[in-house]
């Protein structure tokens, strides 16, 4: 298990990181708010395209470089640190991962490419309540004889108001709650049946309901074997889950800094109020929440890489840790500048708005904190 990065592992992360700070810094996120753009941004999109940034977990034959999660997470904790609003965990981890992990030869041949390339993006459309609760698939799949025949809801699905494509999870056989009989498909925006409804989410990056009425998806757009999609779509998550992490990483380690700054300029009593132990306590707190997660999250990627036995395992304390330390962080961003944090002017809020999403996407921390436990026979 390897915690260096190597030399171009090292390249992507510095480059990541300066497009983040350049291109995407909080107050573009601010102007996609404010101009109504519900977190779509095209031009960027594009940007990172060229940059490569969408085929990193997608192999060289496809169009990818195939760089791995642990490079995957450099650029994941880069965008964390800005909280952009991009498509890279929906496309470049979930979409790119269940595509290529399950995808017939057909299936990867015509969508990695578009996908390495920024051509198209995905979205996962799994849950169907309002806690992420995977195998809880109710949306009914029913073989029509050319394929079949999808009929159901998905509840917010983050970047569903702009993707070209779903992977749409559904029961072919059994009842909610078991892992057998769930299929994997792949259901363009546009197929016939499908209504997107498009969310203003809190942190202004974006989502949608899902409603499926009569939705016919072809054989060969199935992603896996028919009733055993669970496999890979268990694998996917836990990738998409430790790239969150990496994110959530980036963005408390971004949170953290705007506070440890305003400790070092803010008076109080003719004090710097940084020089306030109890508030020294508090932010020694954070700092080692901070460097605890970091650890976490490291582990996590490079057991993905190496496709360690204990993947699942570590992706699970890796999202856990993370939603832990972005609840705290970003609370006590805001606590610790006042007045000021409690205002739309001053950044702080953005972070907790999203630090409340990104908790809770693929599962809070007592959701993984619970499948750690199950995990180890507890």
């Amino acid at each position: 298990m390897r915690f260096v990065l190597s030399e171009d592992q090292q390249m992507l992360r510095d480059t990541a990181m300066a497009f983040a700070r350049d291109e995407l810094p909080v107050s573009h996120l601010r102007g996609l708010r404010d101009a109504g753009a519900n977190g779509v941004d095209t031009e960027n999109r594009n940007k990172l395209a060229e940059l490569g940034f969408f085929g990193v977990l997608i192999p060289e034959e496809y169009g990818g470089v195939d760089m791995g999660m642990v490079a995957m997470g450099q650029i994941m904790e880069a965008q964390g640190r800005t909280i952009a609003a991009t498509p890279l965990l929906q496309t470049a981890v979930l979409g790119a991962s269940l595509i290529g992990l399950g995808g017939s030869e057909a299936l990867k041949g015509e969508w990695l490419p578009k996908l390495a390339a920024g051509e198209v993006t995905t979205a996962l459309a799994l849950d169907e309540g309002t806690h992420h609760a995977p195998l809880n698939v109710a949306t009914e799949a029913e073989r029509n004889g050319q394929g079949f025949t999808l009929n159901g809801a998905k509840r917010y699905v983050s970047d569903g108001h702009h993707a070209d494509a779903f992977i749409v999870a559904a029961r072919s056989f059994g009842e909610a709650g078991q892992s057998h009989g769930v299929t994997l498909f792949l259901v363009p925006s546009d197929a016939s049946g499908l209504t997107v409804q498009a969310l203003n989410t809190v942190d202004s990056h974006g989502a949608a309901h899902l409603s499926l009425e009569d939705v016919n998806v072809s054989e060969a757009n199935v992603i896996g074997a028919v009733d055993a999609g669970w496999d890979v779509l268990d694998a996917a998550l836990d990738r998409g889950r430790i790239a969150l992490a990496a994110e959530m990483l980036g963005s408390a380690q971004a949170a953290f800094e705007m506070t440890l700054e305003y400790l070092q300029t803010r008076k109080q009593f003719g004090q710097l109020i940084g020089s306030f132990q109890a508030l020294q306590h508090r932010a020694a707190k954070m700092f080692t929440a901070l460097e605890m997660t970091r650890s976490c999250v490291a582990a996590a990627l490079s057991a993905a890489d190496e496709q360690a036995n204990n993947l699942p395992e570590l992706a699970s304390l890796a999202k856990a840790q993370a939603s832990e330390l972005i609840h705290l962080v970003s609370n006590e961003t805001v606590q610790f500048h006042g007045g000021i944090g409690m205002t739309d002017a001053h950044d702080s809020g953005l972070y907790m708005k999203r630090a409340r999403v990104q908790e809770a996407l693929l599962g809070g921390a007592s959701f993984h904190r619970d499948r750690y436990a199950r995990l180890n026979g507890f």
